[in-house]
């Protein structure tokens, strides 16, 4: 059996010299506004994986309001959403990944933030990819306010 699963997520800038997307540290003029490290790209996976098996979303399992996930780092919560997933009986085919700001530029980091993913989730690194797209000055994205990330999964059957 066959799921799919879609995640978004988004977080503003704030005062920082980096941020932290795909599970890497990133330098940048600014840093993320955000409870735990503020990794768009890894909440995004993680609420598409959560999505993809109806277990709920990202800010069930770890709310905002709990001191607990403070500062989190993602890459925790990924590994704890995956057993979620494994522990149901699936296992991920592939996972496709958008980034939308206007900077940092990401291509330089790509290779690593998959390898970063692909290490988190005990995968092939050719079962995730990553594109970067800019808004072209259009909106709070386009205004380097803030960044944007989606994901979506495919999920089997482990052993099908």
């Amino acid at each position: 059996m066959l799921r799919i699963g879609q995640g978004l997520d988004v977080h503003a800038f704030t005062d920082g010299d980096f941020v932290t997307l795909g599970g890497i540290q990133i330098p940048h003029t600014h840093g993320i506004k955000a409870h735990s490290d503020g990794d768009v790209l890894l909440h995004a996976l993680c609420d598409a994986l959560l999505g993809a098996l109806a277990l709920g979303d990202i800010g069930m399992h770890f709310p905002d309001t709990d001191d607990a996930y403070k500062g989190a780092d993602s890459k925790v919560l990924l590994a704890h959403v995956y057993d979620l997933v494994k522990s149901k009986g699936y296992e991920l085919v592939n996972a496709d990944m958008t980034v939308i700001c206007e900077a940092p530029k990401l291509s330089p980091y790509n290779l690593a933030m998959r390898d970063c993913i692909a290490s988190v989730l005990g995968i092939h690194l050719g079962c995730s990819s990553i594109k970067a797209k800019k808004k072209k000055k259009m909106g709070y994205l386009g205004r380097k306010e803030g960044i944007f990330a989606s994901s979506v999964v495919l999920l089997q059957k482990a052993n099908d």
